[in-house]
């Protein structure tokens, strides 16, 4: 080729990229050449059309998206015949324990990073330390205050990660276990650390109403933590006081969320949004319908989804009563030995397990040894007893965790197909959604049933998901953002963990890179730890001057 032939093609090149919003060198300078090129792949930029064509990286920022990129590349991977996307964002995880974990293996969380999850939210439910440097494992700065005040991380993560700072943990610190309102002087206490974790980047204020003792915490108490959070440019996250008929039902559940939001002014998301048990099962249509009468009277809604009909959480959060959980495990096993009070609980524990499905609807994913595996009615049956007493015997060991098979499919059907749902995990041990949520959704719910497309799987797993939080650089293949990719074998991405092998990575994942760098490479990790912390930046003139 002639040197004008090799300048045309050049300008054409970069004509082309400049056409499409991209650019190689920015400014016009000569720069370096990218470390990594992802060749030849169906390129999903996160919202937009998809294209045959190439993603290179420099450092750990994208510096191309388009159909041919230079040549020079350090490192070449050929995506021929798969799917390149933005890395995926898990909304709603529990995976807090692995990164805060002293082994490195744990904190690559390789079950999410075999299904292409790049970054996660944690600190949900409630649970969020407040100590947002601690979360984050960094330490503060002598002097300082707000995010500019976090040092380094003096720890390696396999994936990116958000947090919020919880209602649970806040209210654990100040009141404990009791069953009772905060004082004036406890909620002034409670605000102090809701505000400093905001201050220290925290994501938002998250609870777990539905769980005992938060559950405990009365609608204003809520709202004035979460105008807390609000003044300084966080979200109110909430597993809502009921996603069933235990209290004040699914659809009183939702319209407290949403009047939480309004009052504490700041945007609401509903946590793995759902209609569980049979009390509520096809109520999805009223419960959309309210929340998109909410959006158009001007308030920000939105939630997120799991893709499995069975759903994870504690045998006591199942099956007790909350009064019974006052004061915690001491105050429950000197409930359970004392005959008076078995007479009162037992009748409600039968109703709760009604509204689940009954005992063979209860399958548990942990607890005591000789219990996981098995479904209640199938410990019953072993033990001779009725399936109350079996749950007994079971807690009086330990707490357990249960998958409860509660759930209809036209219900999520019916959440999944709005815009404003995002894809989650509930990542949770003994629960394959842990290991294989993202990768169900593709094969179950795009592939087997074609529920949603593929473009609307990839934009609710990544760019609409970071749009509706504000993670600048995060969720779509453009310049200058973040270089989180992956690219995924489209006939073999899919799942291998089910509620009997819950701990089995998925399968077809071929490349995932995090931050720049290969995390994944041929479907193999690399050992590679390029995560990182994403603290939130407060509103501005919101937190003290550092």
């Amino acid at each position: 080729m002639t040197r004008a032939k090799t300048l045309k093609a050049a300008l054409a090149c970069a004509t082309v990229s400049i056409a499409a919003g991209l650019a190689w060198a920015p400014g016009g300078a000569q720069e370096a050449g990218p470390d990594l090129i992802i060749q030849g792949g169906t390129v999903y930029p996160g919202n937009a059309a998809p294209f045959r064509g190439d993603v290179a990286v420099r450092g750990d920022r994208i510096v191309y998206v388009g159909p041919k990129a230079p040549v020079g590349a350090k490192k070449v991977i050929d995506a021929t015949g798969m799917i390149v996307s933005p890395g995926f964002i898990d909304t709603h995880t529990h995976i807090d324990e692995a990164l805060a974990s002293g082994l490195p293996a744990a904190r690559l969380v390789l079950p999410f990073l075999t299904q292409g999850v790049t970054t996660a939210f944690i600190g949900v439910d409630g649970n969020g330390d407040p100590d947002i440097a601690a979360t984050f494992g960094t330490a503060k700065k002598a002097g300082g205050e707000g995010v500019a005040a976090l040092g380094q991380s003096t720890r390696d993560f396999g994936v990116n990660f958000a947090s919020y700072v919880g209602l649970g943990r806040v209210r654990a610190a100040v009141i404990g276990d009791a069953d009772r309102a905060a004082s004036a002087a406890e909620l002034a206490k409670m605000k102090s650390l809701v505000a400093d974790a905001m201050c220290a980047g925290a994501l938002g204020l998250s609870t777990g109403l539905f769980y005992a003792p938060q559950s405990f915490a009365k609608r204003d108490e809520v709202v004035a933590l979460a105008g807390v959070a609000g003044e300084k440019g966080g979200i109110y996250d909430s597993h809502i006081r009921d996603e069933s008929s235990y209290t004040i039902g699914l659809k009183g559940a939702i319209d407290e969320a949403l009047t939480i939001g309004r009052d504490a002014h700041l945007p609401v998301h509903i946590a793995h949004i759902k209609a569980l048990g049979t009390d509520v099962q096809g109520q999805a249509p009223a419960i959309i319908a309210m929340i998109e009468s909410a959006q158009k009277a001007g308030q920000v809604v939105h939630a997120d989804q799991y893709p499995w009909s069975a759903s994870g959480t504690g045998l006591s959060a199942a099956l007790l009563p909350r009064w019974a959980q006052d004061g915690g495990r001491s105050a429950l096993m000197k409930r359970f030995a004392d005959t008076a009070t078995m007479a009162k609980m037992r009748p409600e524990i039968v109703e709760n397990l009604r509204r689940r499905g009954g005992p063979s609807s209860l399958l548990l994913t942990s607890g005591p040894a000789w219990a996981e595996g098995k479904t209640l009615e199938a410990i019953a049956k072993e033990r001779g007893v009725d399936p109350v007493d079996a749950a007994i015997a079971v807690l009086k060991e330990r707490e357990a965790g249960v998958a409860s098979f509660n759930q209809s499919e036209n219900d999520i059907a019916a959440f999944m197909k709005r815009s404003w749902v995002v894809t989650s995990s509930d990542s949770s041990q003994g629960h394959p959604r842990y290991y294989a949520s993202f990768a169900r959704k593709y094969a179950l719910y795009v592939k087997q049933k074609q529920v949603i497309d593929l473009k609307t799987f990839i934009a609710q797993s990544s760019a609409t998901t970071a749009k509706m939080f504000g993670l600048e650089g995060r969720g779509e293949l453009k310049v200058g953002a973040f270089a989180d990719v992956i690219a995924f074998d489209p006939k073999t991405f899919g799942p291998r963990a089910d509620y009997t092998h819950p701990a089995l990575f998925s399968t077809g994942m071929r490349t995932v890179v995090v931050n720049g760098q290969v995390a994944i490479e041929n479907g193999e990790p690399t050992g590679a730890a390029g995560g990182r912390p994403l603290p939130r930046t407060p509103k501005p003139g919101s937190c003290p001057a550092r």
